[in-house]
């Protein structure tokens, strides 16, 4: 009798990824926040948005909801965030 044994490992690969360029200050810019409809990740963006706009005098902001945690944010949203927003925050909530 033979006996194998299979290795379910795999090598990971990696990816490159290219980030949006930060921006030097948040003076004066539109901040999007991305509610993942987790608990209490509404608030958590509210806090933020506080911050951003008291301590870092970003303008004004935009928060729109997912349907879901896992899912992406619709193509309503990205379009939204596209055309009103310079940056964008996804928060977590729980």
């Amino acid at each position: 009798m033979t006996i194998q044994i299979y290795d379910p490992t795999v090598e990971a690969k990696g990816r490159h990824i290219d980030y949006a360029p930060r921006p030097k200050s948040l003076a004066g810019l539109r901040v999007g926040l991305v509610d993942n409809s987790k608990h209490n990740s509404d608030q958590l963006l509210m806090r933020i948005a506080g911050l951003l706009e008291n301590d870092y005098g970003a303008k004004a902001h935009v928060m729109r909801r997912k349907v879901s945690a896992g899912v992406p944010a619709s193509p309503e949203i990205i379009e939204e965030f596209k055309n009103a927003c310079d940056v964008v925050v996804a928060g977590v909530g729980d």
